[in-house]
């Protein structure tokens, strides 16, 4: 996999650590939970031939600072609003990815003239990612759902190994972690693996990330006993939604409801043997899907 620079660009409070390459029209990729913009290089690669491309690490992942914490996705989102302003970036296409998802869609909806494609790769629904509660056994309570920063930072199955492999930089556990979810179909070539491994260990802001995906909410319903922003409506440029047939961890029906939501604004495409990283699962045919939805060439 080829590596590119880290740059950095002070944002008042934080400091964001971004990767960029390529010329031509602007694109921004947004990562997800537990990792960071090393996991985009692939991609940087496959676009710079027809677009500049940023990859920043989101508050508190990656190289980026963390000096304040956030407890909604708009939060990052205002972080990339200011990323753009900081960097004189104009108008742009956005590609979110699983949390990363979510943190685009605010982006869009705080600037529908500056974005002008949303591309959400099995993207966290507008709908949120709630986290069930469990007993003392690790069992699902149903229908109820963990809703305080506490209650998720101690949630014993999905939160408290997670944080315990990041405290201690637990490669071994964080690469089961992402073995029996991210990748479960197929796992990256060693190398890039264990620069993935590196780049999620340093994510600082976990219970933040996990606490602003159970209460994100965009749609004008209440789920999840979140109410809704509303915010999705002024969504205006087209959507295009990326998805992993098998993924477990942002199931095919989620990606479903996601584009029905968005209405005609939106079409989902699917890929049959990928799950939560077509990115690494199918490269090929993610590159050139990713091509298409940004208006390039698929050569």
């Amino acid at each position: 996999m080829r590596t590119y620079p880290l740059h950095h660009v002070e944002l008042g409070q934080e400091t964001l650590a971004y990767r960029t390459t390529g010329s031509g029209p602007a694109v921004i990729l947004l990562h997800g939970d537990v990792s960071s913009s090393v996991h985009w290089q692939a991609t940087m690669a496959a676009l710079e031939d027809r677009f500049t491309v940023y990859a920043p690490d989101l508050r508190g992942s990656g190289d980026s600072t963390y000096h304040h914490r956030f407890d909604s996705l708009r939060e990052l989102a205002d972080d990339m609003g200011r990323f753009l302003d900081a960097l004189a970036i104009g108008p742009c296409a956005v590609v979110g990815w699983s949390a990363g998802g979510g943190v685009a869609m605010e982006l869009a909806a705080s600037r529908p003239e500056q974005v002008t494609t949303l591309v959400l790769v099995d993207p966290v629904p507008p709908t949120g990612y709630p986290i069930d509660a469990k007993d003392a056994m690790g069992r699902v309570i149903v229908g109820h759902m963990l809703t305080t920063q506490e209650a998720i930072a101690n949630d014993p199955v999905q939160v408290v190994p997670a944080l315990a492999a990041l405290e201690t930089r637990d490669k071994a556990t964080m690469r089961a972690i992402m073995d029996t979810t991210m990748y479960h179909l197929h796992t990256p070539p060693e190398d890039d693996y264990d620069q993935y491994l590196e780049a999620a260990l340093q994510q600082r802001s976990l219970v933040d990330v996990d606490y602003s995906l159970a209460t994100f909410n965009m749609t004008d319903q209440t789920a999840g006993g979140t109410r809704g922003s509303g915010r999705l409506a002024a969504i205006a440029c087209p959507v295009v939604i990326l998805q992993g047939e098998q993924d477990i961890v942002v199931p095919l029906a989620w990606a479903q409801q996601t584009c029905a939501l968005f209405g005609e604004r939106a079409r989902l495409v699917t890929f049959p043997d990928c799950g939560h990283s077509p990115i690494t699962d199918d490269p090929e045919a993610f590159m050139a899907a990713l091509r298409e939805a940004l208006g390039g060439d698929q050569s």
